[in-house]
């Protein structure tokens, strides 16, 4: 028997999912599966998925995590939206996904402005260890099995979010986990399906985009993505280490305007996916075009450095024909700002007299890549989960 029902320890949240009614109707057991198994199943998820958010605590690992956060310095865009909306109602965030170092910089973002950060969805590979610890009684995350299908954790992790909604905002990624490519992926809809069955007429979905200059785990990202194929957490923690040595980046958090979700059917799967394409296409128009991103999308084998500004000039044209949101103005301004990290990343190598010659070309498509949502248009239906 589970540890919250040997312990009569069932918190208001554990009971409110245990009567929602697509829980009650798993738990009367079905083919295959006695009311005793069912009960089981559901109590195991739900002893997995229970999470505790300490706010003075929260707010006190900013000293511990000085020193990997004073290599990052955090800009937010349009906070003051998110200041009025946490006023009005509950909220939903949704991001992008670019790095590990998410999880920090965005609740933090919203603590740097008084504003308390949400519980976030995170994958369950990240709950191991002492990080595990952190997550489950300090920052509040809840862990997520990406992959599975066991109908069991699907109604268990739907009514989870939902009853959390009632008490606590929420931050979750669209795109599931971390883009190995640098695009930006196709929506998921799992997460957004079971935030729409909270059944509050006051909630409403913040749309926001993460971007850096450099990510911490570029090169780990893109070896990943071309061999295809993930490495251990716990490998990926120790490259991460080394990579870290000399690491300095901009972050920019910019957030958009609030989408209501009282007009969206969360049992019509057409309204649902809908929702999932408008909120990824929002994350993306809010995305921040910075230098390293548009000189790898402009960049060629060997390339002079006059070419190269001419072919970002013609970039940001296009750039600025979708309205995006662009963090620099022309070519030289670019060059002159990306070429330094770029180089000490080891990603170009400047020759004698001034020519670029691209050392690191997986790392280097994976930037240009962030850009390419913007270059291609809108995100169109697609398969997803």
């Amino acid at each position: 028997m589970s540890d919250i029902v040997r312990d009569g320890m069932l918190d208001d949240i554990t009971q409110a999912v245990l009567a929602r009614e697509d829980v009650a109707k798993y738990l009367r057991g079905g083919p295959g599966q006695s009311e005793v198994e069912a009960r089981e199943r559901i109590y195991a998820y739900l002893e997995e998925l229970r999470t505790t958010q300490r706010y003075p605590i929260y707010r006190a690992l900013k000293h511990p995590l000085y020193p990997i956060l004073r290599k990052i310095e955090r800009l937010q865009e349009h906070v003051s939206i998110v200041q009025t909306a946490a006023r009005d109602g509950r909220l939903i965030y949704i991001s992008n996904h670019k790095s590990h170092l998410d999880y920090l910089v965005e609740p933090l973002v919203l603590d740097d402005n008084g504003i308390r950060p949400p519980v976030i969805a995170a994958g369950i590979n990240l709950f191991g260890g002492p990080l595990g610890l952190i997550h489950r009684h300090v920052t509040g995350a809840i862990p997520i099995r990406r992959n599975t299908k066991d109908p069991a954790y699907l109604v268990t992790l739907k009514a989870y979010v939902a009853e959390l909604l009632q008490r606590h905002d929420l931050l979750f990624y669209i795109e599931g986990g971390r883009s190995y490519t640098g695009e930006l992926k196709s929506p998921k809809t799992g997460l957004l399906h079971a935030a729409l069955k909270t059944q509050r007429s006051d909630a409403s979905i913040v749309p926001l985009a993460v971007s850096y200059d450099l990510v911490l785990e570029d090169h780990i990202l893109a070896h990943q993505g071309a061999r295809r194929r993930a490495r251990p957490f716990a490998r990926e923690v120790a490259e991460m280490v080394r990579y870290a040595v000399g690491y300095q980046s901009r972050a920019f958090v910019t957030f958009g305007t609030p989408i209501p979700i009282n007009g969206c059917d969360p049992d019509s799967r057409r309204d649902v996916m809908a929702l999932a394409h408008h909120v990824r296409d929002t994350i993306g128009s809010l995305y921040k075009v910075l230098p390293t991103a548009i000189v790898a999308a402009a960049m060629r084998p060997s390339i002079e450095r006059r070419d190269l500004e001419s072919r970002v000039d013609g970039l940001i044209e296009r750039l600025r024909e979708v309205k995006a949101n662009l963090g620099v103005q022309s070519g030289e301004q670019a060059v002159d700002a990306a070429i330094e990290p770029l180089v000490a990343r080891n990603i170009i190598h400047v020759e004698r007299g001034g020519r670029f010659r691209v050392r690191e070309r997986t790392v280097l498509r994976y930037y240009a890549r962030t850009l390419q949502h913007l270059l291609d248009g809108p995100s169109r239906a697609s398969r997803t989960h």
